[in-house]
């Protein structure tokens, strides 16, 4: 099983999508192990995004993704981290397929509503970085007989 880290961002929460956005994840079949609403301090957000710091637009994500509180979920499930962004949907979302996160309720880039795991090494880095272990919750659900093979 896959673990892949989704940040329902301060764009999605302040426009009232949350509720929206985890029940897309849902019906997907993804299991959370792991959620909690939470204000990122300055410190998690540079590491969450350590991999721009040389890009010019490093300071704007920074100073976004700690402008509001956000959602952060750990999901967990086969293929989780492509189900999960195929669920997204593209990054600008004015390429993302209708029926998709970003093609149904995004217009820019700076303001796309939610993070998604790029890779299951960085799903198992991001999810550490925002979860504990005692916080995280592997389970059975009565239907995964019915969703994973």
């Amino acid at each position: 099983m896959e673990r892949t880290l989704i940040i329902i961002k301060p764009d999605a929460v302040q426009r009232g999508l949350s509720g929206e956005i985890l029940r897309r994840f849902e019906s997907r079949g993804l299991r959370i192990i792991g959620m909690k609403f939470m204000q990122v301090s300055r410190g998690l957000a540079e590491k969450h995004y350590d991999v721009h710091r040389e890009r010019p637009f490093f300071a704007s994500l920074v100073d976004y993704i700690i402008s509001s509180p956000v959602i952060v979920i750990a999901l967990e499930g086969t293929n989780a981290i492509q189900i999960a962004r195929n669920t997204i949907g593209a990054t600008n979302p004015a390429e993302a397929a209708a029926g998709t996160i970003r093609g149904d309720f995004a217009m820019e880039i700076g303001r796309n509503l939610v993070h998604g795991s790029d890779s299951v090494e960085n799903g198992e880095i991001e999810v550490g970085n925002f979860f504990d272990d005692t916080e995280l919750v592997s389970w059975e659900r009565a239907t995964d007989s019915w969703i994973f093979e």
